[in-house]
């Protein structure tokens, strides 16, 4: 899938073993300014080494987001099924970026996976902090949920729900 953004067009794609240090290196510099307000193991959970992430495409898709003209990643979000639903992880996009719907073009993969698996269900952890990720999350029609989880390693969790139609 391509969508424009800004100056620049976007692709979507499954990601490849050979893009994990790539998706590392988004997470990391797209929580970087966040770091104090993280406890460190919940900010080693949040951003993950380029081999645990390799060990993730076993568990779920995982697409980034990357320029046409020069392949550069520069977003990446991830999916896995569970009992609850699809649960959405790892969702970044790196501050040079941000702006540009790329998070909004990343969602609507994930929404038709789910769809195209049957899920009626999309649901994600995410920190009371993150303010712009959460409006967000609200535009694209998650609602806060007293589900948990309420805490990552002692950094603080709000838990984030989407009903599918039908």
């Amino acid at each position: 899938m391509t969508a424009p953004a800004g100056q620049h067009h976007i692709r979507i794609r499954p990601a490849a073993a050979d893009d994990c240090a790539a998706i590392a290196a988004v997470l990391s510099a797209a929580f970087a300014e966040y770091t104090p307000l993280y406890t460190p193991e919940g900010l080693a959970a949040t951003t993950p080494a380029s081999d645990t992430i390799l060990n993730r495409l076993d568990e779920g898709p995982i697409w980034v987001a990357e320029r046409e003209e020069d392949a550069v990643i520069v977003g990446t979000v991830a999916a896995v099924a569970r009992e609850r639903g699809l649960y959405i992880r790892s969702m970044a996009v790196l501050p040079s970026a941000r702006g540009h719907q790329i998070g909004e073009a990343l969602f609507a993969q994930v929404e038709r996976f789910a769809a195209a698996q049957g899920h009626m269900r999309l649901f994600l952890s995410t920190t009371p902090f993150l303010a712009r990720a959460i409006r967000l999350y609200e535009r694209l029609g998650f609602q806060q949920s007293d589900e948990g989880p309420h805490e990552l390693f002692g950094t603080p969790l709000v838990t984030m729900v989407k009903t599918l139609a039908g």
